[in-house]
């Protein structure tokens, strides 16, 4: 049978165990470790397919929920699929929809059969179950989907959170059956258990034994401690297959880039870089940076000296800073242009790092030009 994806180990780093390698995709090969920016809405927002492209995002994520509530799945298939209907000729991951649903809380009841739930747009009824988020995401036409899961809060109940991932696993058992693509897109699932480590296993166990072609981790970067989420992938990656990608989900701040690569994850995907850059707060080499405060009105250095992306080479924090008072959209243009671009070259670094087999002494630099040694929030 030929399979949409191929993932290719490169390397294994000597001092840390992080991977290097490729996933080769019907629309090209992604490098990883890599972050992947979000396109929520088939637009990673104020941002441009070309530059994307010029910052050499390998691949973005959009979602199967919001585009099934706005414009429709029928439409963006009517209009050739998500590559074509948003001009991106890279490859698209699309997440399946059930973070966003489980998240609307008061407005969705949970049952054997899916999830119903009112539009958080209009209040409109809605229908959410495995065999739809397959349909939707086949119209997409994703390289890379995801099962439709249960995600659960935290904290939650040991015996709540085992109910939950077995319905997880009922679910994707469904969505491989719905399947019927893998020559042109590949179905990832979605390990849960919460903060338990029985639950962790079980559900790896019981994924892994429908040989998906990847696997996420799921259930983290949800309100725990960044410890704790460092410690429930110590013990839950190793249960995940070595030769299929990897993926931790809504994860994207520099420290929890590193640390999860360092344990062996290949993917990432946040919103982070894209929505502090609309408050004005930036990442830069040495941490943290608020550009819109007061001291750096008259500031007209970049915003980062290290950094070479357009934003740092054009402008200076003087005036990123007035933009952003003067509400003109601009400002956060070019803040969300650096905030990517660093990120995106942060994982460059990293694969590099991983080749000359030095993470371990990359992190620990990163980390005390950042800030970031005994700081768990991480940003």
């Amino acid at each position: 049978m030929t399979m949409a994806i191929r993932y290719e180990l490169i390397k294994v780093c000597k001092q840390s165990g992080a991977r290097l390698g490729r996933i080769h995709t019907p629309h090209g090969v992604i490098d990883t470790p890599t972050f992947m920016p979000v396109g929520t809405q088939a637009t990673v927002k104020t941002m441009s397919p070309e530059e994307l492209k010029t910052m050499e995002a390998h691949i973005i994520l959009s979602n199967t929920y919001h585009l099934f509530l706005r414009p429709g799945h029928e439409l963006i298939a009517r209009a050739g699929g998500l590559h074509r209907f948003m001009n991106w000729d890279r490859p698209i991951l699309t997440d399946s929809g059930g973070f966003q649903v489980f998240s609307l809380s008061g407005m969705r009841k949970i049952s054997e059969e899916g999830v119903q739930f009112r539009s958080h747009l209009n209040g409109d009824k809605k229908f959410l179950s495995p065999e739809k988020a397959m349909e939707i995401q086949h119209a997409l036409g994703s390289d890379i989907m995801m099962a439709f899961d249960e995600c659960p809060p935290h904290p939650a109940e040991h015996g709540y959170v085992k109910q939950s991932l077995e319905r997880t696993t009922r679910w994707a058992e469904r969505c491989l059956r719905a399947h019927d693509r893998t020559d042109t897109q590949a179905l990832f699932a979605i390990v849960q258990g919460g903060m338990y480590e029985d639950l962790r296993r079980q559900s790896a166990d019981e994924l892994t034994s429908m040989d998906f072609p990847g696997y996420a981790i799921g259930g983290l970067s949800v309100g725990e401690p960044k410890p704790l989420m460092y410690e429930v992938l110590d013990y839950t990656v190793p249960l995940l297959p070595a030769g299929k990608p990897r993926y931790l989900m809504g994860v994207g701040s520099p420290d929890a880039l590193l640390e999860g690569s360092i344990r062996g994850i290949d993917m990432f995907d946040c919103v982070l870089p894209t929505r502090i850059a609309r408050n004005g707060t930036t990442m830069t080499s040495a941490g943290r940076l608020v550009v819109r405060n007061a001291k750096f009105a008259e500031d007209f250095g970049p915003l980062d000296s290290a950094c070479d992306c357009y934003t740092c080479t054009h402008y200076s924090r003087a005036y990123i800073r007035h933009l952003l008072h003067a509400d003109e959209t601009f400002g956060i243009r070019l803040t969300t242009i650096h905030n990517l671009h660093f990120l995106i070259r942060l994982m460059k670094d990293v694969r590099q790092a991983i080749a000359e087999d030095r993470l371990l002494d990359f992190r620990d630099d990163f980390f005390a030009r950042y800030g970031l040694l005994h700081n768990e929030k991480g940003f």
